[in-house]
């Protein structure tokens, strides 16, 4: 009789062999398991679990594995809820997913790969938060949205709506082996944030939804939305939050103003532009390097970042241009590119507001269009900007600039704002308060050191030095647009000038002394010293007011008074000159401007001109050489004085102006 030489085996070997046999018969029974058997079952089981119709046409099969099985459906068609626009949310030939096993325990749903061949997808989101692809009979619980990481898309088309977020696109897509590394193109059509959205492009065979671990993959676009026009090429790690980015970019249109409604980007109205540069995200942080190009006429270059991270987001960065043109300044405050601008960018057409038809006479010069104010509040910004040349300046002799644009909780600072003028400076600080409407504005400027040759060219060539001008504007105030904040504006404004030397012809003419005139006319320019000057008005609710108008030159003295409208853009001066000399044959006498900004006019005062000429006429009755009389000058002006003129300047008149002035300092303080 045979004996066991091991002796019995223990029971928890027995019972281990037992567990053994029956996983492998398990694994033996699920390899030849006809899975298809199941698929009427799994088609009722889904279609209750969802509330929609589920159905898997033709065949169904699983691979088991330790972690995760892959499920195929031969046909599939899963209908979207009533509520959405498309019947499907997916139609296809075939589909093909991993699902991890352990994670189904708790209810959630992890598809590491998903492959659709011949797709056709309905997508669609709601603000309540409802959206076609959660798989519970309440779409809008985001614990029955699955979590996808690869997805390969054979050719097929997509759709996708959210109203909320302005967007209906609809996509084609082909899958093409013989396009290399990117064999899937796509063409998309359709509307975003409210513009016509059309792009085209190619990508990787696996597209990274949620995917980590994996490389990045590559993509190319060429998109246009309304009149800005996209082409961009690099990788991307994940779709679902458009991270790890990395890309170079080309990016024109019309406005930097129109990519607000686009990406949220509040920034301002601009001429057309054409900008290049590389782009990245990480996280909440979009990062753009090396940014150059051109808006209108003018280059620009630097470093930029919009960071998401907070509820309101933060621009920052650091721009320059080596030469700023003037044109391009218009759109800024509210006028639209001039012609020449507005045509600089090839390939972007000119906006609809440019046209060559010429400004009426006396139509409004302050520009009256309403500035978006409201877009200020959509982020915080800290931004620097630094032209190293100004050009194209016309009367205006800038020569650089530079400027800090701060903007937080809808207020907006340009501090500290410093402009070249003339050989001097302009500097001060503008504070405009959106969270107010109309907008709560104040403008705190000082002119320092502008040579007067530098505003008058002409004087310049002939050698004549006319020495420096200063100044200083403080005006606050309410409004959208420029016209409404400057009409209803108050405060002081003023302008003064010390001793110089100018060629005499402007005085000459000026006072309208004959006598000079024909000693201009005979012996040639020579200079005339200018003593002082100043020019200074109180601004009461858009009524500037002239407080100290004066010019004093060797030859004449000339005092003005009057007003000036900045709601109406109307001109009332008289200006008196009073000659320092005897002067036969002069006609001196009040002259008059009026009119407005755009069309003003200029003459003399009819009345002491008039009288003139009766006495001349009358003595000249008499006898011929008396009529020289009446044209006598007997020089009534009297040198100035200059220390009390610059100080009554520098006063603003208690009242409104004071006020104003004071509230205008303030756009200095933090």
């Amino acid at each position: 009789m045979a004996t066991n030489i091991l002796g019995p085996r223990p029971l928890w070997q027995k019972l281990l062999a037992s567990l053994v046999l029956l996983f492998v018969a398990l694994l033996v029974v699920l390899m030849f398991f006809p899975w298809d058997v199941l698929r009427e079952p799994v088609n009722r089981y889904v279609s209750e679990k969802t509330g929609r119709k589920f159905e898997i046409t033709r065949r169904l099969d699983v691979d088991l594995g330790w972690r995760a099985a892959t499920i195929k459906f031969d046909g599939i068609e899963f209908a979207n809820p009533s509520w959405a626009r498309d019947p499907y949310l997916v139609k296809a030939d075939r589909a093909e997913f991993d699902i991890r096993i352990w994670p189904l325990v708790t209810s959630k749903i992890v598809i590491p790969r998903l492959a659709l061949f011949s797709p056709t997808l309905g997508l669609q989101m709601e603000q309540d938060g409802r959206r076609t692809w959660a798989l519970g009979k309440d779409t809008s619980d985001g614990g029955t949205v699955p979590s996808i990481g690869l997805m390969q898309i054979d050719s097929g088309a997509i759709d996708f709506l959210a109203k909320h977020l302005g967007v209906d696109l609809h996509a084609d897509v082909k899958y093409d082996t013989s396009l290399g590394a990117m064999p899937l193109s796509y063409r998309i059509k359709g509307r975003y944030k409210g513009q016509p959205l059309t792009a085209d492009g190619r990508t990787g065979n696996v597209l990274q939804i949620n995917a980590t671990g994996a490389p990045p993959f590559p993509l190319e676009i060429n998109a246009a939305a309304g009149q800005t026009k996209l082409k961009a090429s690099g990788t991307v790690a994940e779709l679902a939050g458009l991270d790890g980015i990395d890309a170079k970019f080309q990016l024109k249109g019309q406005t930097l103003g129109a990519l607000f409604p686009l990406l949220g980007i509040a920034l301002p109205q601009t001429s057309p532009y054409a900008l290049t540069g590389d782009l990245s995200k990480r996280g909440t942080l979009w990062q753009v390097a090396g940014l150059k190009g051109k808006l209108g006429l003018s280059d620009i270059a630097g470093d930029m970042r919009f960071d998401q991270a907070t509820q309101v987001p933060h621009l920052a960065g650091d721009l320059r241009s080596k030469v700023m043109d003037m044109d391009d300044l218009g759109p800024l405050i509210g006028l639209p590119p001039t012609a020449r601008s507005a045509s600089a960018v090839e390939g972007v057409a000119p906006p609809p507001s440019i046209t060559q038809v010429k400004r009426p006479a006396g139509a409004k010069v302050l520009p009256t269009a309403p500035l978006d104010f409201e877009r200020l509040r959509a982020m915080n910004a800290d931004v620097k900007y630094a032209a190293d040349r100004i050009q194209n300046v016309r009367e205006i002799p800038l020569d650089r600039g530079s400027v800090q644009v701060k903007l937080k909780d809808g207020v907006l600072t340009l501090d500290p704002l410093d402009l070249g003028v003339g050989g001097g400076k302009l500097a001060g600080a503008i504070r405009i308060d959106a969270a107010k409407n109309p907008a709560d504005i104040r403008a705190s400027l000082e002119l320092r050191g502008m040579q007067l040759a530098r505003l008058f060219p002409k004087l310049e060539t002939t050698g004549n030095s006319v020495g420096r001008l200063d100044g200083r504007l403080n005006l606050s105030g309410s409004g959208n647009s420029v016209a409404t904040w400057l009409g209803g504006s108050s405060g002081d404004v003023a302008v003064m000038a010390g001793r110089g030397q100018f060629g005499n012809l402007l005085p000459v003419f000026a006072t309208l002394v004959g006598g000079d005139i024909i000693k201009f006319l005979l012996r040639g320019d020579r200079n005339v010293e200018l003593r002082c000057a100043a020019l200074a008005f109180d601004v009461d609710k858009g009524l500037m007011t002239g407080r100290t108008l004066v010019v004093d030159t060797t030859n004449a003295v000339f005092i003005a008074t009057g007003q000036a409208s900045l709601a109406n853009e109307t001109l009332d001066f008289v200006v008196r000159p009073e000659p320092k000399s005897k002067n036969i044959l002069s006609l001196r006498t009040p002259l008059v401007v009026r009119g407005t900004f755009g069309a003003p006019s200029g003459g003399v005062e009819i009345g002491p001109l008039a009288g003139r000429g009766l006495a001349a006429l009358a003595l000249g009755a008499v006898n011929p050489l008396l009529a020289l009389a009446a044209t006598i000058e007997t020089g009534p002006g009297q040198d100035a004085d200059c220390k009390d003129v610059v100080a009554e300047a520098n006063k603003p008149t208690a009242g409104a102006a004071a006020q104003g002035a004071a509230r205008a300092k303030g756009a200095k303080q933090p």
